[in-house]
């Protein structure tokens, strides 16, 4: 490490330099009893994991006065869906998530639409129902299932042209 310039140095004196060290470490090898010797698991009841993914909970503060959502519905319960719909795109991406994800799962959802269409308000409202309460995780899963990959692999424009032509064909309702 470099000495400040006040420090007196002897000019006889062999300056540090750097040395490799007698003998070279091996590899790292995935040995250990808890780490998992594939991929991490996905789908299903396990989720959809991806880096970063607190990160969509901050993104959600940004869209609070853009949402349109009715009355018998809860702000909690649709961040919490929308968040959960934003990580599977994040994820199948490979990514953090960004602004982009939850913008397209809000408005799959009609969420970022004054005039969103009834039934689209009747399906959402019954889909989202108490998410926000964790008891209701199968409910969660249930409700990320009803937004099929293809959707989510739309551009954020396409998304938005196909939500006004049709919006149920974006959804896989039950």
């Amino acid at each position: 490490m470099a000495a400040p310039r006040h420090v007196p140095l002897s000019p006889t004196e062999d300056s540090n330099i750097y040395q490799s060290p007698d003998v070279v470490p091996s590899s790292w090898v995935n040995r250990r009893p808890g780490d998992i010797e594939s991929f991490q698991p996905s789908g299903g009841s396990m989720g959809h994991q991806g880096p970063d993914q607190g990160y969509a909970l901050r993104l959600c503060r940004n869209f609070r006065e853009r949402l349109h959502i009715s009355e018998h519905e809860h702000l909690s319960d649709v961040e919490r869906g929308c968040v959960q719909i934003a990580l599977k795109r994040a994820s199948m991406f490979g990514r953090a998530p960004v602004v982009h994800d939850l913008e397209m799962a809000y408005r799959v959802w009609g969420f970022l639409d004054a005039a969103a269409d009834a039934e689209l308000v009747t399906h959402r409202s019954r889909l989202f129902e108490g998410l926000a309460e964790s008891h209701h995780y199968v409910d969660v899963r249930r409700l990320v299932e009803t937004v099929p990959d293809t959707t989510l692999e739309l551009s954020p424009s396409d998304l938005e042209e196909q939500y006004a032509t049709d919006w149920s064909s974006l959804l896989e309702l039950p």
